[in-house]
């Protein structure tokens, strides 16, 4: 998937979760979107070299947004849209083997009462239901999930949880924005509960799939399985 143009600068803080200072190359300052609600710990350091796309609908209150940061020697996706477009488009070319072969593929499925799914794939014996989730955070080369204690994180496990007792086939999807993990565990730390219903739900018959990403400054794909320890 495509990059939009890039453009460099230097973090200078993050701030009330969506907004972020940067300095550009030519010494401005400017405030840019951060599309990402969670703590960003581990990829937020001010100082770091970070990537902007810039919008030219005029009626933007921030016309840069904040795409990417190096750190720890790598490039980090941080745009929480990003993961949704890709696996979509993954899954359509045939690129995710464990989501395959399914003949439509639906986006913002209405599920229970008050809630959607990221994807539902059918086929003529078979629905999949999968929620996609986007990860930042890796310490010791080992991703993790959530970087916040997140509710509605929790929410979504349990009604993978209710599909799965249905009869349906449920996936947690984790894309994992960065290419230096080689495992991935839940943040029993940050979120326990979040931790102890992941669990539950795997237990449960609630698939989890998680995925690196390829990220270069010119486009993100798909990358490797990374395996899990809950």
């Amino acid at each position: 998937m495509k990059n939009p143009p890039l453009i460099q600068g230097t973090l200078l803080k993050r701030y009330k979760r969506f907004l972020a200072d940067i300095k550009l190359l030519n010494g401005k300052a400017i405030t840019a979107a951060c599309p990402n609600t969670g703590s960003m710990r581990s990829c937020s350091e001010p100082g770091s070299l970070v990537y902007l796309s810039k919008s030219d609908n005029p009626n933007r209150k921030y016309q840069y947004t904040w795409e990417f940061i190096f750190t720890n020697d790598t490039l980090v996706g941080i745009n929480t849209q990003v993961p949704n477009k890709l696996v979509f488009r993954a899954v359509k070319k045939g690129q995710i083997p464990e989501l395959a072969n399914y003949d439509t593929i639906r986006k913002e499925v209405k599920l229970g009462t008050n809630s959607r799914i990221d994807l539902l794939l059918v086929n003529e014996n078979e629905r999949c239901y999968v929620e996609i989730k986007n990860v930042t955070l890796v310490e010791d080369g080992i991703a993790r999930f959530p970087d916040a204690v997140t509710e509605r994180g929790a929410k979504h496990v349990q009604e993978l949880m209710n599909v799965a007792e249905k009869g349906h086939r449920a996936v947690m999807f984790y894309l994992v924005q960065r290419g230096d993990a080689n495992l991935f565990r839940p943040a029993a730390d940050i979120d326990p509960t979040y931790a102890d219903l992941l669990k539950t739900a795997y237990a449960k018959g609630v698939e989890v799939l998680v995925y690196d990403a390829d990220i270069n400054l010119e486009e993100i794909n798909i990358g490797k399985r990374l395996p899990i320890e809950l």
